[in-house]
């Protein structure tokens, strides 16, 4: 019995691996080896990321077929105005790549103010490294009800009566500095940009904190935050690596916050004790805790520094660019000037030691024309990145994918001559005539962006702007040292001239 199973056995066993027609073939086929395969998927990669480009892009304007891996990051790595405006003339809407970000960017009107309005479908993002570097939970990045809260408490820092504190504080400032100017002339032209910078990050601090922070720390915020500034350019390496500009930058952010975070701590034990307001932060306690008190929200040392860095980077840096183009603006254009500095003196009695107030400023309407028009011609911020949250459709013909990045491009609509007639001139008129086609069209001054997310400082910048110019009319004379790229651009997250703006300062004549 045992051998006639042993014997079925035998015949039912299955043919060895080697003698089956699929073995065979198998065995005829060359082997594969890993680095052929690994070359074989990035190939697939490849293909398949100019597939998810085309199918995003659709037939919007752009290339065809996108860098594979960094699209158009050598391009972003030198920013040139040039460059946007080819991007701009190529459509309303069109499409770039960027490191696998897919970017729709407007250059129209419409659509940018489309942009800027739609809070359901766009979020501010800045530029994609920026929540890294502010912090995700910043209010600058929020949305819906949490933000329009924040917006409330702090459209109460703006009052008219908080700014004339303000302003005592920068008109102070700026006279110290440009004391220091005249002090110390240089023989030769030489770059105010940081020269303005630095006199500007000092108003800064000292009107958000006031005394709140240390002399030394105001030298130590300005000079890592310039780390802040560099790594919040549109397009920067991704990765927060040691020695990559995002890493520099959240190792400043973190030095300034501790101070941020102390000068709030103060402030709260400086108002408790029945102390006078003197600065932002100041007035921000003050409002969380005169009156009723129900339904305010009791903000953190560290809710309220984050507000303070925020603002620090719209007024050192979109400010300092400002500032610096004005400077600028009045010397290269002297018959402007002279009715600037013709109406200061009207003003301020022919008195060059008084000091600007509210009321003054009121009586200036050149010098705030002037501020208008530098803004325009030159203005700070060419474009504000924004992050499509679900499918926008932002056309009839076309809708942002999810996830990808839409930017509202500001300069086009400023820079349009239907709008503003000779739109590259320097015309602080246009904005004295009420009926000046310039003011019968707000909706292109978007200086300050529109929507939800505009600019909440506008008055604060343009009353600084006016205060340091102003001021700087009544005592100082100044030339500018013009070159090829005085009127050329150099953008680090905002604008400024290429050469630095290269001027000579001197004390006014008598």
């Amino acid at each position: 019995m045992a051998s006639h199973l042993h014997a079925a056995s035998q015949a039912i066993t299955a043919p060895s691996a080697s003698s089956t027609p699929f073995a065979a073939a198998a065995n005829a086929l060359p082997s594969v080896s890993t680095p052929t395969i690994l070359v074989s998927v990035f190939i697939g990669l490849l293909v398949l990321e100019q597939f998810v480009y085309r199918q995003k892009k659709q037939g919007l304007p752009g290339d065809r077929w996108t860098i594979p891996l960094i699209g158009k990051f050598m391009d972003s790595m030198n920013p040139t105005l040039e460059g946007y405006k080819r991007q701009w003339d190529s459509g309303e809407l069109s499409a770039l790549s960027v490191f696998n970000i897919f970017i729709v960017m407007a250059s129209s009107n419409e659509y940018t103010r489309k942009i800027l309005n739609s809070p359901t479908y766009t979020e501010p993002c800045l530029v994609h490294s920026a929540k890294q570097v502010l912090q995700e939970d910043n209010w600058v990045f929020l949305n819906g009800k949490v933000h329009s809260d924040y917006r409330r408490v702090l459209n109460q820092l703006f009052t008219r009566k908080a700014l004339s504190i303000y302003l005592d504080i920068q008109d102070s400032i700026s006279r110290a500095h440009f004391a220091k100017w005249l002090a110390n002339p240089s023989k030769e032209p030489s770059p105010i940009m940081m020269t303005c910078r630095d006199m500007n990050m000092e108003t800064s601090l000292r009107v958000f904190c006031g005394d709140h922070i240390p002399t030394h720390a105001v030298r130590e915020i300005s000079d890592k935050y310039w780390l802040i500034t560099k790594a919040l350019e549109l397009v920067n390496f991704p990765l927060a690596l040691p020695g990559t500009k995002i890493y520099n930058a959240i190792q400043a952010r973190k030095v300034a916050m501790r101070w941020l975070e102390d000068a709030a701590r103060k402030s709260k034990v400086a108002m408790a004790g029945g102390s006078e307001v003197t600065c932002l932060l100041d007035a921000w306690v003050k409002e969380l805790t005169d009156g009723d008190s129900k339904g305010k929200k009791d903000y953190s040392d560290r809710e309220m520094a984050m507000v303070v860095l925020s603002f620090l980077f719209a007024s050192q840096d979109a400010m300092s660019s400002g500032l610096i183009w004005m400077f600028q603006h009045f010397a290269d254009h002297p018959e402007i000037f002279a009715k600037v500095r013709e109406e200061q003196d009207r003003v301020r009695g022919g008195n060059r030691e008084k000091a600007m107030t509210l009321d003054m400023l009121d009586q200036m309407p050149y010098l705030k024309a002037c501020v208008k028009e530098s803004l325009r011609v030159k203005p700070p911020v060419t474009m504000v990145p924004y992050k499509a949250l679900r499918a926008f459709p932002i056309s009839p013909n076309y809708t942002v994918p999810a996830g990808s990045m839409v930017i509202p491009s500001l300069y086009p609509s400023l820079q349009d001559p239907e709008v503003y007639p000779e739109p590259d001139r320097f015309l602080p008129e246009r904005w004295l005539d009420d009926n000046s086609v310039a003011n019968a069209n707000p909706k292109n001054y978007l200086v300050f962006g529109a929507g939800p997310h505009r600019c909440i400082g506008v008055e604060y910048t343009t009353m600084n702007m006016a205060v340091a110019l102003g001021t700087a009319a009544m005592c100082m004379d100044w030339t500018h040292h013009v070159t090829e790229e005085s009127e050329k651009v150099q953008i680090i997250a905002t604008i400024f001239p290429k050469d630095g703006c290269l001027l000579k300062f001197r004390p006014r004549d008598s």
